[in-house]
């Protein structure tokens, strides 16, 4: 599978010379049309699936040793694993707003997280922005939307109305596990440490009508997204399964606590155990696949939106430095797992840096279409990269800023310098100290200033915040009631 590079273009790849080299990797027992008669050329299902706040050493194929995840690894077994898999932002909505649209967030000004508002009209993810599921619903695909949304609450932001045909799930940051309240009541908690009110119960929306759920809020996604693949299996579909596991609130089943019963910190234990119930889901959908045999005509992505909360949770982002919120490593890298079975070489690995914004970007070529604003694209197709037909970095450089620039961090081949607000900057060498333990600062003032400049350079096609996240409360949180009995 893996062959020397044909000359391809180092940032983009036409759609026409992708699609050949896929199609000359599929095996020959792949009937390219799939039933589709109105297809000369096989254009495979998509599903992204994103966990919320997963830390980085936290799955089997990550090392993780006390936390069992026998299914991500098994798919992580049967496709590629990104070793430099980034995401465009440390924390949740930011980073959803560019997976959603191949840009950097900051230059439209989603950089902050919105409060569940259903009367703001400017907190959310701004309708000027062209998503990935406009772009696949107009290439034909059917667009499904499960789990958390968390890119604004107004009616216009509604996952409907930015071209999910279908959704089902919560449309805030957060939700309780077990249980959710009436239409019209709503209460909030907060999360730990930060006493920042996300925690909502409002009911769940199945497309616009709100609903509320019975059982366990995790179980409850996976089912619906088996659902989506269910009813679609005919169809060309793209599905969005945004997991809220392991976000807090921490509440898991007692069935899944045994399973995670020899960790004796309670903390972790408890995130353990919603770590596997999201493990349950993502095999149900991968099983689905398999049993309607679409594993060889569908391409999954897993990630995680942003590195573990390790103070909150107890995650683990190890051997990386820092943890969500942070421009360290432990923020920005994550798990990332890409698996086109059949496609792309099992078992593997693709270790030159990657970014989330590219997984609109891939799909949106995989589909043969593009998003009307391609030229302010910053995402690209990895396939090529990922099938071995282009040997260049995806990338020539990668970018992130937090707080409309208060931190921010630039890398470019190994080297990645960073400033975390008044700080004096930090610079590192990647491949030599991925934890970031040692600032090379004074040793090479040239690389210093070389990506100081870079960073500028992008910065300036960046726009302030539009909206401000959240500000902690002011008042004691009340007790948080206790998990129903299971």
């Amino acid at each position: 599978m893996m062959q020397e590079s044909r000359g391809m273009s180092r940032t983009r790849v036409g759609v026409g010379t992708c699609l050949a080299v896929i199609f000359a990797a599929l095996p020959a027992s792949l009937d390219p049309c799939l039933g589709l008669a109105d297809s000369p050329q096989v254009k495979p299902n998509m599903i992204v699936i994103l966990a919320d706040d997963l830390g980085y050493a936290d799955v089997g194929f990550q090392g993780c040793r006390d936390i069992p995840t026998p299914n991500l690894d098994r798919l992580a077994a049967e496709g590629v694993r990104c070793t430099n898999g980034y995401v465009s932002h440390p924390f949740c909505s930011p980073t959803r707003a560019g997976l959603m649209t191949a840009r950097y967030q900051q230059r439209f000004g989603h950089e902050n997280n919105p409060r569940y508002d259903p009367k703001d009209n400017v907190a959310g993810l701004p309708t000027s922005q062209h998503t990935v599921a406009e772009v696949l619903a107009a290439a034909g695909y059917v667009t499904g939307a499960v789990g958390k949304w968390h890119l604004g609450a107004a009616p216009q932001f509604h996952p409907n109305r930015r071209g999910f045909q279908e959704y089902f799930g919560l449309i805030g940051g957060g939700h309780d596990y077990f249980r959710c309240n009436p239409p019209g009541e709503t209460n909030e908690y907060l999360i730990p440490l930060r006493r920042i009110p996300l925690q909502r119960n409002e009911p769940l929306q199945r497309n616009e009508v709100e609903e509320c759920f019975e059982g366990y809020l995790t179980d409850v996604l996976s089912k619906e997204a088996v659902s989506f693949i269910e009813r679609h299996q005919k169809e060309r579909f793209f599905l969005y399964l945004a997991y809220n596991a392991p976000h807090t609130p921490l509440q898991a089943t007692d069935e899944r606590l045994s399973r995670v019963a020899h960790i004796e910190d309670p903390v972790r234990k408890t995130y353990a155990a919603m770590i596997c119930a999201l493990d349950d889901g993502v095999g149900k959908v991968w099983e689905t696949l398999q049993n309607l045999g679409l594993a060889e005509n569908t391409v999954v992505f897993f990630l995680s939106d942003n590195g573990g909360p390790t103070e909150v949770t107890h995650s683990s982002n190890s051997p990386l430095r820092g943890a969500k919120g942070s421009v360290y490593e432990g923020g920005i890298r994550v798990p990332f797992v890409v698996t086109w079975k059949g496609v792309l070489a099992s078992g593997t690995t693709y270790d030159l840096p990657i970014i989330s914004l590219d997984v609109p970007a891939t799909a949106a070529a995989l589909a043969e279409s593009a998003f009307p604003d391609e030229p302010g694209i910053d995402g690209v197709n990895i396939m090529p990269h990922l099938l071995g037909e282009d040997s260049a970095p995806p990338h020539d450089t990668l970018f992130w800023r937090t707080g409309g620039g208060a931190s921010w961090a630039v890398r470019r081949g190994e080297w990645k310098l960073l400033r975390r607000g008044q700080s004096p900057a930090e610079l590192y060498r990647l491949d030599t100290d991925i934890g970031e333990s040692r600032s090379l600062t004074a040793a090479h003032p040239e690389k210093v200033e070389e990506l100081r400049a870079l960073y500028e350079s992008w910065n300036r096609d960046n726009i302030a915040p539009l909206f401000e996240s959240p500000r902690p409360a002011k008042k004691k949180p009340s007790p948080r009631p206790a998990a129903p009995a299971k």
